[in-house]
């Protein structure tokens, strides 16, 4: 059984590389979007087809999905077929704007869908209606893997299948999703493969940490710092990495997102001491809710996910702007932070992600009013 509308999509990406025409890949800035367009990308490349660029928004800035300036960057490229990876799926005005500049566009998401689907010419996403692909819980390089494999079929070499699986095994772990059936595959296909990995990315981190304990020390380095990298002007550090065939190069932009990780790590244990002190003066509350001006968006989730571990409450960390408020979720298995959200989506601008990691954006004068709607669902 395959994932709906996943071989219409592989027809018109294969139309599109016969026809020589421009296509656009428009990805997540975390690792799994990283990763789906860094597959997608040499999938196309495989079918003798080029990508004309891949950007990447930057949530600090640019907000999560598809964005309205970067769709006017890129008008002048129509007619293009604009491909989405780990995004859009919510994104119903934006697509809309897509369609009416002449993009065609195919959006590959692994998300719930909220308030119905964008009018793209294809939806990926397992968890759209009426798909009856049985596991829900891929990743999105997951699903890019599934279609990937439906792109290059029984013609895939050994190596190309297993460089595939290095990313989407990464990208899979990185992105919280359940360690079970086609992801459980992924990830041990993967990284048994990663230990010889051709990729000069990939061979330098290893090179460098070590390669001998790559299911212990060196993995949980690699991916925080490919999750280190930024998105400046829609170009993002890991995927230059992750793309590049010069073993010198990736050796020193590894170096610099080591560095880079380090730093981040030092501030992520800072905000989680001035977290853990102002929650310890509110124990009776059922969610952990902090947000502060001062705390940089990119790491919101990653303090999300230390004291969600730690505390076993449902936590939403924000960065607070001077009118709205951004931040990441995560929460204990069993619970279902998005469908806490939609209770709760009268407060909200945007919200979405899957069940244990999240994301949202809300007024600041309706923060109050969210914190107590989401105490409410999870006292229930």
């Amino acid at each position: 059984m395959k994932i709906k509308n996943i071989e219409k999509a592989s027809e018109r990406i294969k139309k599109a590389v016969a026809n020589s025409e421009r296509i656009i890949l428009y990805g997540d800035s975390d690792l799994d979007g990283i990763s789906s367009v860094v597959i997608l990308e040499e999938a196309i490349k495989n079918l003798g087809g080029q990508v004309d660029c891949a950007f990447f928004p930057d949530r600090e800035s640019d907000g999560y999905g598809i964005n309205l300036r970067a769709l006017d960057m890129l008008k002048e490229k129509v007619p293009a077929l604009l491909i989405t990876l780990d995004l859009g799926i919510g994104n119903l005005k934006e697509v809309d704007v897509a369609n009416e500049l002449g993009f065609e566009v195919i959006i590959i998401d692994h998300h719930e869908p909220l308030a119905g689907v964008p009018k793209a010419y294809v939806i990926v996403d397992p968890k759209q209606e009426d798909d009856p692909y049985p596991f829900k819980g891929l990743a999105n390089v997951g699903v890019t893997y599934n279609l990937c494999m439906e792109l290059l079929g029984a013609g895939i070499s050994e190596n190309l299948k297993n460089s595939f699986l290095e990313l989407a095994a990464l990208g899979t772990i990185a992105d919280m999703v359940p360690q079970t059936e086609q992801n459980q595959e992924i990830i041990e296909q993967g990284l048994r493969s990663l230990k010889n990995t051709f990729r000069p990315a990939l061979r330098a981190f290893l090179d460098i940490l070590g390669d001998g304990r790559v299911f212990e020390d060196s993995l949980p380095r690699i991916i925080s710092a490919l999750n280190a990298a930024e998105s400046v002007e829609f170009e993002n550090e890991s995927y230059m990495l992750l793309t590049s065939s010069d073993k010198e190069e990736c050796k020193e932009m590894v170096q610099v997102l080591l560095g880079k990780n380090q730093y981040k790590q030092t501030q992520v244990k800072n905000i989680i001491q001035e977290v853990e002190r102002r929650i310890s003066q509110k124990p009776d509350e059922q969610i952990i809710f902090e947000g502060d001006p001062s705390w940089k968006l990119t790491l919101a989730g990653s303090v999300a996910s230390i004291i969600c571990n730690k505390y076993g409450k449902p936590t939403f960390i924000f960065k607070k702007m001077d009118k709205e408020s951004c931040g990441s979720v995560r929460n204990p298995k069993d619970t279902n932070s998005v469908d806490a959200m939609k209770t709760c989506d009268s407060f909200l601008m945007t919200y979405g992600g899957h069940a244990n990691a999240s994301g949202f954006r809300v007024k600041n004068e309706h923060l109050e009013k969210f914190r107590g709607c989401l105490n409410n669902f999870f006292k229930k």
